[in-house]
């Protein structure tokens, strides 16, 4: 069933998205060289806790972490750990899921440590950008849920980057994952009709290389068949009559 959402629901979660934002624009001074996932993650912890935050992924069917830190060719769920050490030329993606009087905000960026090892890789993250740019303008009152995808697909193989199947947006509130799934890839004009109040974190995870992958031993870490990098972004949305609100974003 898909939750339409209220004023107050909507209230509550952009203060969530806000919130939110304002953490990860402070993010790329703490990504650096030398520094660990699990010294971000528990700087984000902090963070989290000092903005009235709760973490929904902590806890999540066993989940232990604030965050998911994603680095390099691992595409999504990365774990956080003291092992883990950015080097210069790193791909990192940081995607956290946190609530705000009970209600959601979903947000991932991905960040290079320094700068990126050659153009084509700024390239992959900038069409990860686009791309998500390019879906959330899809989520207005009367299209479909699949024109996201349809045009979050052609932004990225415009390219010639891989589009991840295996994983999808979604629907969001008062729970971390609602209806309808919204995958990053399809046909125009199928599926359930967006309609005013519906909210749904778009998040687009493409790869380098083709779009298989593979699952580490540790039953999360998600990361490239071909060993080449992944960016990933997300937004939390509000569809409303005039367009589509995009929730995660700081007040200039």
């Amino acid at each position: 069933m898909i939750i339409v959402k209220n004023k107050t629901a909507l209230q509550k979660m952009t203060s969530a998205g806000q919130k939110l934002s304002r953490i990860f624009t402070q993010l790329p001074v703490l990504i650096k060289p030398g520094v660990t996932t699990a010294e971000i993650d528990r700087w984000v912890g902090m963070q989290l806790k000092e903005a009235g935050l709760v973490s929904r992924s902590k806890g999540y069917m066993g989940y232990q972490h604030v965050t998911c830190i994603s680095v390099n060719d691992e595409v999504v769920h990365g774990v956080p750990c003291n092992e883990k050490k950015l080097k210069k030329g790193d791909l990192v993606t940081v995607d956290i899921c946190a609530s705000w009087k009970g209600y959601c905000a979903d947000m991932a960026r991905s960040f290079f440590v320094d700068k990126a090892q050659d153009v084509e890789l700024e390239k992959l993250v900038a069409v990860a950008q686009s791309s998500l740019d390019k879906g959330i303008e899809q989520a207005r009152v009367g299209n479909r849920v699949s024109d996201i995808s349809a045009a979050v697909q052609k932004e990225v193989e415009k390219h010639g980057f891989g589009v991840v199947r295996d994983f999808a947006g979604h629907g969001i509130g008062k729970s971390l994952h609602e209806e309808p799934q919204v995958p990053n890839y399809g046909l125009p004009k199928q599926g359930h009709e967006i309609k005013e109040g519906m909210c749904l974190a778009i998040e687009p995870m493409i790869n380098l290389g083709n779009k298989e992958i593979k699952t580490d031993d540790d039953g999360w870490t998600i990361r490239t068949l071909d060993g080449k990098l992944s960016a990933h972004f997300e937004h939390t949305i509000a569809v409303t009559s005039d367009g589509p609100l995009v929730l995660s974003k700081a007040k200039a």
